[in-house]
């Protein structure tokens, strides 16, 4: 059988939890590395911990279920082999279950035997530490409490990633008997208020000690103060399950982002008043195990708001142990890398350099007093990097699908599995991409839309609009992505800056912050001839800024929208 050369990189992992065991091949070559591509998932729904206790107290993990643990490993193997992987790029890695179960010992020596590959076992901290790093890789930066949840205990650690390099607390982290499964059976031996409300104080109590002796920087604590509480960033099953419940009763509905990884809710959002009809709409995501151990999952959220001093946002992270052990391996270079670029370098055009910079023009200069000014994430050169790799990718489709296409490519296309990247940019980029290739949009993608312009807020939907146009312009000059050696000097260029609006009367403000002040863009053309691309985009730059194309909330707001006025004047300086 001929393997590709790509194989060289592959790592398969096991991850032997206590809720379920995971099965993965993951590719690391260096160019895409930092967002651990997965090439092959599978998960089997063997619980170790429930295993443990069929009969009420704790007993060894039955044969029964050690035959199928066996069946599912031989299976991966051979899965395994038909990728290429070799022996040497295979791991076994156990936590809490098998770490105390009363037949460890005789378990991992089935494993080793009839697999050949050997199981390793994590330490109580060295959990927590792993579980730290797959919650780091989830997120371009990182700065707050981490706090991974498995079936049989939970971690918590404070995490500072920037730049490639991580720091976490040199205790490593607090481990607590109280996953998701395990507070279950605490639960059932507390059935009366009064036992669970000493449940819950003791586990509260727990945390609160747990927060002083992870020996938190000053700095950390301080910055905290000043954002109005700690960041939390959420890993494992029993907390993505709950983030899916809250994604069911967020105010954008139907949510259109359907990852867990990068949702985010304030404190306010946090323990919301659940319906039964909303706990329904959000189980299609969820094992019924899981959905059955939502109550100590509550019961567990509940203790953490008694116990840390204050909480500002979470956020929810799909990186757990696979992520972790593999993220942990990358050197600080390769960390440091934006999620958003690394996903999308394949697609790069050649002249990724000189495009980012010509769309990087289009932003106004920032104005301190100007209310109408891009949000940060535009002036990220990250993110226009982003939109000049994808610039080109649906120009082979035809032409009434491409704005579609473009539109669901962060959620369901091209990007839908790339590793790291936030809701709030997911919808930006869907958004600015939309555009690019001119929102020819049927009326199920229309209402697609309109729920990523929702989740993004009306300002910043205007500028991914203004953005895409721009874009589009981009793509329409250069088709192929490709600037001509020696024409770089002559290519067109804008000049964009605020002007006070030159009407006696200026528009009326509106509630969603609509300016006086006019967005003044100079098309300067340094070649021979100005043909009608330019004209067109000059067109489409001017359109955007007209009232009935600024973009409007809920109609419940009662908003006027957001937009600002545009003057494109096209000046011709032939060098």
């Amino acid at each position: 059988m001929a393997l590709s050369a790509a194989a060289e990189h592959y790592h398969g992992l096991v991850d032997m939890g206590s809720n379920g065991i995971r099965f993965s091949i993951s590719d690391l070559s260096p160019s895409t590395a930092r967002v651990v591509p997965t090439i092959y998932q599978d998960r089997s729904d063997v619980s170790l911990y429930d295993a443990q206790y069929v009969k009420g107290g704790k007993g060894p993990i039955p044969q029964d279920v050690i035959d199928k643990v066996l069946s599912a490993l031989l299976r991966f193997k051979r899965t395994c082999e038909d990728f290429g992987l070799s022996n040497g790029h295979v791991r076994i890695v156990a936590t809490e279950a098998t770490r105390e179960a009363v037949n460890s010992q005789d378990y991992r020596n089935q494993i080793e035997t009839r697999t050949g590959w050997t199981v390793e076992m994590l330490a109580k901290e060295e959990e927590g530490k792993i579980g730290a790093m797959g919650i780091a890789s989830s997120f371009s930066s990182i700065r707050g409490l981490a706090l991974d949840l498995g079936g049989g205990s939970v971690q918590m650690s404070w995490l500072i990633a920037q730049n490639g390099e991580v720091e976490t607390s040199p205790q490593g982290s607090v481990s607590f008997p109280y996953g998701a499964a395990a507070l279950m059976k605490l639960l059932e031996g507390a059935p009366g208020a009064h036992e669970q409300d000493m449940l819950q104080k003791e586990l509260a109590a727990s945390f609160k000690k747990a927060i002083e002796d992870l020996d938190m920087p000053s700095t950390f604590i301080k910055d905290a103060e000043k954002e109005g509480g700690f960041t939390l960033y959420l890993s494992g099953g029993g907390f993505r399950g709950w983030g899916y419940i809250l994604m069911s009763v967020h105010p954008v509905q139907p949510y259109p982002i359907p990852m867990i990884n990068g949702f985010h809710v304030p404190r306010s959002s946090f323990l919301p008043e659940l319906s039964e009809s909303s706990t329904e709409r959000s189980m299609f995501r969820i094992s019924p195990r899981r959905a059955s151990q939502v109550p100590a999952v509550i019961f567990l959220i509940r203790a953490l708001t008694q116990a840390l001093p204050s909480i500002s946002n979470i956020y929810f992270a799909q990186g757990g142990v696979r992520e972790g052990l593999l993220f942990s391996t990358l050197s600080a270079s390769i960390r440091s890398q934006d999620p958003l670029v690394t996903s999308t370098l394949k697609y790069a055009p050649v002249s990724t350099p000189i495009l980012v910079k010509l769309l990087g023009s289009s932003l106004p200069p920032y104005a301190d007093q100007n209310r109408a000014n891009p949000a940060p994430t535009f002036y990220s050169s990250s993110f226009q990097t982003s939109i000049i790799h994808l610039l080109t990718t649906d120009a082979h489709l035809p032409k009434d699908i491409r704005a579609a296409t473009a539109l669901r490519s962060t959620t369901t296309g091209l990007l839908a599995g790339a590793h790291g990247i936030s809701h709030s940019h997911r919808a930006l980029l869907a958004l600015v991409l939309c555009e690019r290739w001119g929102h020819e949009l049927s009326p199920s993608d229309t209402e697609f839309h309109a729920t990523l312009q929702e989740l993004a807020g009306t300002e910043a939907s205007w500028w991914a609009k203004y953005i895409g146009r721009v874009a589009r312009g981009i793509g329409n000059l250069f088709p192929a992505g490709l600037v001509r050696e020696g024409e770089e000097s002559r290519m067109v260029r804008l000049e964009v800056q605020w002007r006070p609006s030159s009407k006696k009367k200026p528009p009326k403000k509106t509630g969603s912050g609509a300016t006086d002040a006019v967005l003044a863009i100079e098309l300067v053309d340094n070649r021979v001839v100005v043909d009608d691309v330019v004209r067109d985009w000059a067109e489409a730059l001017s359109k955007v800024g007209k009232k009935k194309h600024w973009v409007r909330g809920r109609e419940e707001d009662n908003e006027d929208g957001f937009g600002c006025r545009i003057e494109v004047q096209i000046e011709r300086s032939v060098n």
